[in-house]
């Protein structure tokens, strides 16, 4: 799908578009993308600090340099298969720290909700910020709410039936089922248990601040989006992280929904086209650079356990 959506973005553009879209890429100022990608460094080592708050309610407490190798390695793999560093990341870490698959696991899923917690929030200071705009954008598009409230509704309900059949059935995948939800749930809980929920704030809040920042910092290396408010920004940084879930670390289709999120704006389609590839691949680059030095890195370190 990615490997179409790039084919498209190319065909969907003429010659000149895509010499301009190179040019842009080609003289992108190296100390604004060099700054987006430190600041996505310092996210994964925050994500690493903050994983041992949720892990040591749980009785672990994994080396730091093991956390960050981990990490890398499960966005590098998200890259080839979709989710599977969410997998990843667990096994690692109950193979060279000792920690049960389905608490590390569920570690994990708590780190999924929050951040899905803060990108409803950061989707919310966007729409309050850009309302007008933003629904107007909705409204020409076709946007059933409707449907959407329907969908919604439905898959509330079909969890809970799911929910209560396991519960109630006595089969031997149920029993090895409620094992494995229950050290799930000791896991997503683990937050409220912790001691430094502050510090776990502290991260959280740094994470997706540096998540905002370094979108934000890219602006300077496109002449036509140097001028956009952050607020601006915020709707394409949301467009973007949406379109992160679409495709492999969304190849193809991440400078699609940036562009189309800035043309609201008034950005031309190539200044946005430049925009979006050149933060996707300062990225990219960074995980794949990082992921597979920790990929490699990871036994190595861990050879005496």
């Amino acid at each position: 799908m990615g490997i179409f959506l790039i084919c498209y973005s190319y065909f969907s553009t003429t010659e000149a578009d895509r010499d301009q879209i190179i040019y842009h890429i080609r003289n992108a100022d190296l100390f604004w993308v060099s700054l987006s990608i430190l600041l996505g460094i310092l996210t994964h080592l925050s994500r690493a600090i903050r994983w041992n708050y949720l892990l040591e309610p749980l009785g672990h407490r994994p080396g730091l340099i093991n956390n960050i190798l981990i990490i890398l390695t499960a966005y590098f793999a998200n890259l080839g298969i979709p989710r599977s560093g969410e997998i990843l990341r667990a096994t690692a870490l109950t193979t060279y720290e000792n920690v049960p698959f389905e608490k590390g696991f569920g570690t994990i899923v708590t780190e999924r909700v929050i951040d899905l917690a803060m990108l409803m929030l950061v989707v919310g200071l966007a729409f309050l910020l850009q309302t007008d705009i933003i629904w107007g954008f909705l409204m020409t598009k076709g946007l059933n709410l409707a449907l959407l409230s329907t969908l919604l509704i439905s898959g509330i309900l079909g969890l809970v039936l799911l929910m209560v059949l396991v519960k109630r059935s006595d089969s031997p995948w149920a029993i090895k089922l409620k094992k494995f939800l229950k050290g799930l749930m000791d896991g997503i809980l683990s937050i409220f248990k912790m001691r430094n929920k502050w510090a776990f704030l502290w991260h959280t809040l740094f994470i997706w601040t540096a998540y905002v920042g370094m979108f934000w910092v890219i602006k300077h290396t496109v002449p036509e989006t140097m001028d956009l408010t952050l607020s601006q920004l915020l709707v394409a940084f949301v467009a973007g992280a949406f379109a992160m879930t679409a495709t492999n670390g969304g190849i193809g289709i991440y400078p699609i929904a940036v562009s189309s999120a800035l043309a609201i704006f008034g950005i031309s389609a190539v200044s946005g086209d430049a925009f979006g590839w050149i933060m996707w691949i300062s990225q990219t680059f960074m995980v794949v650079v990082f992921g597979a030095i920790s990929f490699l890195v990871l036994p190595l370190w861990n050879r005496n356990k």
